[in-house]
């Protein structure tokens, strides 16, 4: 690019400088013809006035010598009374223009060894009298070698000085190019601390600020998927513990219930470190058709988590899921979050609390809210940081971290704040077209919040 830059100045500083130092060159040389030709105008009118007093060739003589240096003028007089014509001084220009110039009645220029002349007509009593002026070729090109020179040397000076500049600006751009360049190969070797100064033109820095981001989410993806398969990994121990716990219970209704859930656990800690391994960042919106019906998924796992809370007599409503919702997100993705959320509830609150899941089917957004009326949560920050690596007592915050990856998957969020059952209510907004997610107050009423970054 820095060459290419310097290329396209040197050639546009050429042509410009080319299509105006040739033109003045031009001008020049023909300001130094005239100027010549103007002072032997001057030269032959200084003779005119001897010639309309005296015709005596003595004086004549005198005068063309004292007017003339270097025998560079010649007067002709023309032949009559008895009289033949007489040519005063050092004659250069051949006979016949001399003819011509007098039967014609005006000056004329003519080319003659070392120069030029300059044949002037004067009109007199005794005839047409030529003065005839020698301009040399030396007199005609004086000052023009030290014009072009100069003209020369501020067309260098011009085309060096763009060259210069040019050169400057390339450095300018390509630097942090090449800055963004290095920090793609040090990225791309696994140096997860690449990073580009975001500096240089306007475009190269929104490049270095998309790139930094770029590497953020690189970084961020990699940590979540190795704090995920480290963590499934680690339920490998205890699992088999419980398997073989399991084969030792015999054969009683509840042994195999038993065996099936740690069976079935397996499966989920499997999918799980399946997951963390093939996990990739999205690239594309989900097409036509994708996605699943939240109000069946939400039905169908309120049926499953139905029979412990009766079992505990927790009360338990749903609304908003009697016509289809289609949303953007997988249909297991929904389920593992629903699932996060009620064992949440059952986890966090005493037996026979209250809850509730409702679906708000918006323009451009789902909201699935899970309230209950249980003692709440104190610290709604601190339990969504757990599920980003801080750690708690008693909690690991990776049900809401769940949660919150579905959401920020779609563009939307997820918030928690005190329901109108008196306990916590964690609010799910699950955007349907990638627009800004819409936030619904308690009473219906509706804003536009920034679209959270999705990490």
């Amino acid at each position: 690019m820095r060459w290419a830059l310097v290329k396209v100045c040197l050639a546009v500083t050429a042509m410009v400088v080319v299509a105006f130092a040739v033109p003045l060159g031009l001008v020049v040389k023909e300001m130094a013809r005239d100027r010549a030709f103007s002072n032997a105008e001057r030269e032959a009118a200084i003779v005119v006035p001897a010639l309309s007093i005296t015709t005596d060739r003595d004086q004549l003589e005198r005068v063309v010598a004292a007017a003339g240096s270097d025998d560079g003028m010649a007067v002709h007089l023309p032949a009559g009374d008895g009289r033949a014509a007489v040519d005063l001084g050092r004659r250069r220009a051949a006979a016949a223009d001399v003819a011509a110039v007098r039967k014609l009645g005006r000056a004329s220029t003519t080319d003659v060894p070392g120069g030029s002349a300059l044949l002037q007509p004067v009109a007199l009593s005794l005839g047409t009298v030529v003065i005839e002026v020698y301009v040399p070729e030396s007199e005609m090109s004086n000052g023009v070698g030290t014009a072009w020179a100069v003209l020369a040397a501020v067309g260098v000076a011009l085309v060096v000085g763009s060259v210069a500049v040019a050169d400057r600006l390339g450095v300018r751009m390509v630097q942090p190019a090449r800055r963004l360049v290095e920090g793609a190969h040090e990225l791309g070797e696994g140096k997860l601390g690449a990073r580009v100064p975001e500096e240089g033109p306007s475009e190269l820095r929104l490049a270095a600020v998309a790139f930094n981001s770029m590497a953020d989410q690189v970084v961020q993806l990699l940590a979540n998927e190795r704090e995920l398969a480290a963590m499934s990994h680690r339920l490998r121990t205890p699992l088999t513990v419980l398997r073989l716990n399991a084969a030792s219970l015999g054969d009683s209704p509840a042994a195999e219930q038993t065996r099936t859930a740690v069976a079935q656990l397996e499966r989920e800690v499997d999918t799980i470190i399946r997951t963390a391994r093939e996990a990739k960042p999205q690239t594309a919106a989900p097409g036509p058709g994708a996605g699943c019906d939240a109000a069946e998924v939400v039905r169908e796992r309120m049926a499953f988590w139905s029979a412990l809370a009766e079992d505990e007599g927790r009360k338990v409503r749903t609304a908003g899921v009697e016509r289809p919702v289609r949303i953007p997100v997988a249909r297991t993705d929904l389920a593992a979050a629903l699932d996060a959320l009620l064992g949440n509830v059952f986890r966090h609150t005493p037996e026979g609390t209250a809850f509730a899941v409702d679906v708000h089917n918006g323009e451009d957004a789902v909201i699935v809210l899970v309230s209950d009326a249980g003692p709440g949560i104190p610290d709604p920050e601190s339990a969504m940081a757990r599920g980003r690596g801080s750690g708690a007592a008693g909690s690991t915050g990776l049900g809401l971290d769940i949660v919150r990856r579905l959401a920020e998957s779609t563009g939307g969020d997820v918030r928690i704040g005190s329901s109108v059952l008196g306990g916590a209510e964690v609010r799910v907004w699950i955007q349907l077209d990638g627009r800004e997610p819409v936030r619904r107050g308690r009473r219906g009423s509706v804003r536009r919040r920034r679209r959270p970054a999705v990490r």
